[in-house]
């Protein structure tokens, strides 16, 4: 063979090598907290933090709640913020800001006259609610176990009994009312306790009024996903499209709606949820 040859192919062979040869390693630290991680590896954008910095914050630890059963109440997180837990009204008002005549019985509320709001404002966060609707008694449609929980008192996640119960797609269980039908519709039989569980982010204006970014939202009902990151097209009415015409404060109540139904409430409980951190 011609060593010309030899001598290229070898060459080659040698480039190779050093083209795919791995990066040296990045020597490993230890802080002085004990956690061992790397310093000299690529920075995050828009942080001070490097890939895999032992420095970085670490997580706030939270207890992890329990789940509920048809008979029991399940336990929120250790970081939750219980607005009902069977027992009294204290953290709800009327919308006009007084008394709430709601009424609670064997742990659960339900409506007496008007709509009630939280006393406790709220922007970001995790809601875990659970409703339970009546008996249909010959009703349908819109008609059976018509309810609803507002964010900010203005974004709305219908509450309505959709078991073997049709209506317009954007009023289901489910919905984000008059906007958006739910992907699926997972509702329990009249008569038995659903959840709903929710991450909802609030909509953000510039010092102009003008919007930034809308509201979103993601929800599970029964622990189906229903919403998976859906706009708000504003807050929410009937027969009528939302907007964003006029700004909106960073943080409101929650509200549970008197639509005449006798709907049953129990174990409701938000996180709100921090910035992401940095």
């Amino acid at each position: 063979m011609n060593p010309t040859i030899i001598s290229l192919g070898l060459a080659g062979l040698t480039a190779a090598a050093v083209t795919t040869a791995a990066p040296a390693p990045s020597p490993r630290v230890t802080n002085s907290a004990g956690v061992v991680g790397y310093k000299s590896t690529p920075g995050l954008p828009g942080t001070p933090w490097h890939v895999h910095d032992p420095d970085r914050p670490q997580p706030v630890v939270v207890t992890p709640g329990t789940f509920s059963s048809q008979e029991t109440t399940g336990q929120p997180p250790s970081d939750a913020i219980v607005l009902f837990d069977g027992k009294d009204v204290a953290k709800w008002q009327s919308a006009k800001g007084e008394p709430t005549n709601w009424k609670v019985e064997a742990g659960a509320m339900f409506p007496g006259k008007g709509d009630i709001v939280t006393k406790q404002e709220f922007g970001d966060l995790q809601l875990h609610l659970e409703f339970c609707t009546p008996p249909p008694n010959g009703k349908s449609g819109q008609g059976r176990g018509n309810s609803g929980v507002f964010f900010m008192g203005r974004f709305e996640l219908q509450v309505l009994d959709c078991y073997e119960n049709k209506t317009y797609p954007d009023g289901q269980t489910g919905s984000l009312y008059g906007q958006q039908p739910p992907l699926v519709n997972a509702c329990r039989a009249p008569g038995q306790w659903q959840t709903y569980d929710v991450a909802f982010t609030a909509p953000r204006f510039d010092a102009d009024g003008k919007l930034l970014q809308p509201a979103y939202i993601t929800a599970f009902h029964n622990g189906v996903l229903v919403q998976n990151h859906v706009a708000y097209g504003g807050p929410s009415s009937h027969k009528v499209l939302g907007n964003y015409d006029k700004p909106i404060p960073p943080a409101g109540p929650l509200r549970l709606q008197d639509h005449g139904d006798p709907v049953r409430f129990r174990n409701i409980w938000v996180r709100p949820i921090p910035p992401a951190g940095k």
